[in-house]
């Protein structure tokens, strides 16, 4: 089921772009020389299209380097005044949202932390209602959807109408390479219910080094993405946040340049025919998986009367392991994800002595 928001295309309020939104610049604002020479290098490249810059810096323990504050907001001016680009800047409160507004910055967006904060949000939004703010909102450091969309309601029925989702990751639950985990399904279910609400990827943020940004932008394009924001600084190696993620202009454009950005459709008929006939193999399939475990269902509601029967606990955790390894020994033959078995077995395993424990359970 989806939501209704109110939001216009971005080409009705950036009518001169043509390509991907690329947003760019350094994770934080700490010079005016730094801020203008990196800002002189990126606009040298038209797929660059707005300036970033992290003015206010939340950081998770006092002590570190907090953001250069408020004269970050002048310095960002000149650069809109000298290169022509739009600037923006996160806000993480309503005195920071005031400021960027009376500085004349062309968006905002919200961060993370920020996202998981309800009343956060609606401070923001109160600040913004009755403006024509672009307003951009990184999704919450937890896999939360609808956290993510009342954020997006919220700006909404402040009347705030140029409105763009930012896929940054999420705190990883187990050890991976990337800084946050990208779990693009939420993205997904997101666009699934708000199909019309624009979505860009942060891959500085979702891959914490320069080493895996290419494949975390091209994996955005490859979902349909709308475009990037990344983290870009004329000295990396001696930036005061997150240097590990950012780029030199430079190697920002080669990154650009070996993009593939594919089209969400074509208007081919023998495409068409086929990928109808493909996608229909796809749902004759996806019917016979859903007899195939509701079989599985009524064979598992028999072991729970069993069960039962001779006062047997629901979960044998033994049975569970020797499960799941096998499972995903015989997937990996037939060149399954191994981590795509294991989550499928422990959701249908969870499911069946979630059924077994209401058996037990019953008078």
């Amino acid at each position: 089921m989806g939501i209704e928001l109110d939001v216009k295309p971005v080409k009705s309020w950036l009518p001169k772009l043509n390509n991907p939104l690329l947003i760019a610049g350094p994770c934080s604002l700490e010079s005016e020389e730094q801020v203008l020479d990196t800002a002189r290098q990126l606009a040298k490249d038209p797929r660059v299209f707005m300036y970033r810059g992290g003015v206010w810096k939340p950081r998770t323990r006092p002590g570190s380097f907090e953001g250069i504050g408020s004269i970050g907001l002048e310095w960002l001016k000149k650069v809109r005044q000298e290169t022509g680009l739009p600037v923006g800047a996160e806000v993480a409160n309503a005195q920071h949202t005031e400021e960027a507004l009376n500085a004349g910055l062309d968006a905002v967006w919200i961060g993370a932390r920020s996202t998981a904060s309800p009343f956060v949000v609606q401070e923001i939004a109160d600040v913004l209602k009755g403006t024509d703010a672009v307003v951009m909102v990184k999704n919450p450091v937890n896999p939360d959807t609808q956290l993510w969309l009342g954020a997006f309601e919220r700006l909404n029925r402040a009347g705030i109408t140029k409105l763009v989702g930012i896929h940054r990751g999420f705190t990883p639950f187990r050890e991976t390479k990337y800084r946050n985990y990208p779990n693009w399904s939420t993205v997904i279910e997101v666009r699934r219910i708000c199909p019309h609400l624009p979505i860009i990827c942060d891959p500085s943020h979702i891959a914490g080094k320069r080493e895996y940004l290419f494949e975390i932008a091209q994996k955005s394009f490859d979902m349909g993405l709308d475009g990037l924001m990344l983290e870009s600084h004329c000295n990396p190696d001696c930036a005061l946040s997150d240097k590990e993620q950012q780029l030199t202009p430079p190697e920002l454009f080669r990154l650009l340049d070996r993009l593939v950005i594919r089209n969400t459709s074509v208007h081919n008929p023998e495409f068409e025919d086929q990928l109808d006939v493909l996608r229909g193999r796809i749902d004759s399939i996806d019917n016979e998986l859903i007899e195939i475990l509701a079989a599985r269902n009524e064979v598992s509601r028999l072991i729970g009367l069993y069960k039962k029967e001779h006062n047997v606990t629901a979960l044998q955790i033994g049975r569970w392991t020797e499960l799941v390894n096998k499972r995903v020994a015989a997937g990996e033959k037939l060149n399954l994800n191994r981590t795509f078995i294991q989550i499928m077995f422990q959701l249908i395993h969870e499911d069946s002595v979630r059924l077994q424990t209401e058996i037990l359970d019953r008078e």
